[in-house]
C-alpha cells in the first residue's frame, strides 16, 4: 500500500510566493522529518517519500527569492540528509528503474539545481550495474560533443548523473576522456576525475589532479572541498603534519573562531590543542577575536593576550570576568580590565555606561577576592584619567574614582 504523505499537501507547483523562503525552509524540515520517521518501520516507501519530495521542489519553490542562499542551503542539507534512505533502501531492481527515471526526470526540469546532491550520488542510487550504466550512456555523446565543442558553451543538464553513473560503473578511462575535452576544469565536475584515480589506488595522481585546480588563476569554485580532498589523501598516508600546514589549517572552519578551532582539533585528535591555536592565530589574524577559543582551551595566558586587542568583543569579556570570578578571580580581574579599557575606548556593539558597570563589579569582585582591590582602583583611575572627556562613564565608576581621590579607597 502507498504511503499517504503530509508533505505533499504543502508542497503543490507555485504553492510559495517570492518572500516565502522561511515558510519553504519549515516545510522542508518537517517534510524530512516525516521521511525519516517512516524510514525506521519501512525504509521502502521511506526512499519513494524521497523521490516525491524531489519532483515537487522545484516546481513548489520555482518563484521564490533565493538571493540569500538560505533556501538553496536548506534544500541542499535536506537532501544530503535524506540519501541514505534513497541509497540504502531493499529495492529490486524493477523498482529502482522506476525511481531512476522519475529522478532523472526532475534534475531535466530544475531550474537552479536544486537537486544536485541526489545528481552526484545517482550512480549510488542506481545501484545495479545495470542501471549505471543505462544512465551513463543515456547523454554521453551528447555530452562528448557539447565539451568537445570550446567556440560555444552547451550545458548538459544531466552531465553530473552522467559522470557518477561512470564512476560507480567503474568505466574510469571514458570517465577522464571525457573530462579531458572540457574546456573549464571545475571542482563539480573534476571531482568525479579525482575519486576515480583514488578508486585505482592512485593516490599521489589524485593528489596531483586535484591540487593543480587549487594552483588555479583566481579562487577556484569549491576550493574548501578540494583542499579537503588533498588533505584526506595526506592523512591517509601517514602524512599528518604536512596535510596540516598545507591543508587543515587554511581550511579550518566554523561559523566563530572557536568552533574553527574546535573543527581542527577535532580533525587532528594527536596534535597538541594549544599549538593548534596558536597556529590559527597566526594563520587567520584578529587575534581579540580567538578570546573565546582560548578561553575555552584553558589558555588563560593566550586569552589575555588576546584580550587586550583592540578587536575583542566586550561583551564577551565581561560574561568571562563574571564566569570566572571564582575560580579564577585573578584572570577575571584582568579581563575585566580590559573588558573596560575598550568600552572607553568606544568599542563594542552600542557600548554603553551600563555595560562598564557590570564590568567594574566583576572586577573589584574578583580583585578582592586575592587581595588586588587597592591596585585595581589604581588601575580604573589610570584608565577613566586618559579617556577622552566625550567617551560615556559609568556611575559606578566615577564613584570609585571619586572616593579615591577623597582617600577611601
Amino acid at each position: 500500500m502507498t504511503h499517504k504523505w503530509a508533505f505533499k499537501l504543502g508542497m503543490r507547483a507555485g504553492a510559495y510566493s517570492w518572500k516565502s523562503s522561511a515558510k519553504a525552509i519549515d516545510r522542508l524540515k518537517s517534510a524530512s522529518t516525516e521521511i525519516r520517521a517512516v524510514a525506521r518501520t519501512d525504509p521502502t516507501a521511506a526512499a519513494e517519500g524521497v523521490i516525491a519530495l524531489a519532483q515537487r521542489i522545484w516546481p513548489a519553490f520555482e518563484h521564490i527569492d533565493t538571493s540569500s542562499g538560505a533556501l538553496g542551503n536548506a534544500v541542499r542539507r535536506t537532501l544530503e540528509d535524506l540519501l541514505p534512505v534513497l541509497i540504502e533502501a531493499p529495492a529490486d531492481e524493477k523498482t529502482r528503474t522506476k525511481w531512476l527515471e522519475q529522478l532523472r526526470e526532475a534534475i531535466e526540469d530544475d531550474g537552479v539545481d536544486y537537486l544536485a546532491p541526489l545528481a552526484d550520488r545517482f550512480g549510488q542510487i542506481a545501484a545495479y550495474p545495470a542501471l549505471m550504466n543505462l544512465h551513463a550512456d543515456c547523454d554521453l555523446d551528447m555530452m562528448r560533443g557539447a565539451w568537445a565543442d570550446h567556440e560555444r558553451f552547451s550545458h548538459v543538464t544531466t552531465g553530473t548523473l552522467t559522470l557518477s553513473c561512470l564512476l560507480e560503473a567503474g568505466r574510469y578511462d571514458e570517465l577522464m576522456a571525457l573530462l579531458a575535452l572540457k574546456k573549464t576544469s571545475l571542482w563539480f565536475d573534476m571531482k568525479f576525475g579525482a575519486e576515480a584515480q583514488l578508486r585505482q589506488g592512485r593516490e599521489d595522481q589524485a593528489l596531483a589532479f586535484a591540487e593543480a585546480l587549487l594552483k588555479d588563476d583566481g579562487r577556484q569554485w569549491g576550493h574548501h572541498e578540494i583542499a579537503r580532498f588533498c588533505e584526506d589523501i595526506l592523512v591517509r598516508q601517514g602524512r599528518e603534519d604536512e596535510a596540516y600546514r598545507r591543508f587543515g589549517l587554511p581550511t579550518a572552519s566554523g561559523n566563530t573562531y572557536l568552533a574553527m578551532w574546535r573543527d581542527l582539533v577535532k580533525r587532528y585528535p594527536d596534535l597538541d590543542a594549544r599549538m593548534i591555536l596558536v597556529d590559527l592565530i597566526e594563520s587567520h589574524g584578529s587575534k581579540g577575536k580567538w578570546f573565546a577559543a582560548a578561553k575555552t582551551a584553558r589558555c588563560l595566558d593566550l586569552a589575555l593576550d588576546c584580550a587586550a586587542h583592540s578587536d575583542a568583543a566586550p561583551a564577551t569579556l565581561i560574561r568571562a570576568a563574571r564566569d570566572f570570578a571564582i575560580k579564577e578571580p585573578a584572570f577575571a580581574a584582568q579581563i575585566g580590565l580590559h573588558a573596560i579599557a575598550h568600552l572607553l575606548a568606544g568599542r563594542g556593539y552600542e557600548p554603553s555606561p551600563l555595560d562598564i558597570d557590570e564590568a567594574v563589579t566583576h572586577v573589584m569582585d574578583a580583585s578582592a577576592r586575592v587581595g588586588q582591590r587597592g591596585p585595581m582602583l589604581r588601575e580604573l583611575q589610570r584608565l577613566a584619567a586618559n579617556t577622552a572627556t566625550d567617551v560615556i562613564m559609568s556611575t559606578r565608576l566615577k564613584s570609585l574614582i571619586a572616593d579615591i581621590e577623597k582617600g577611601d579607597g
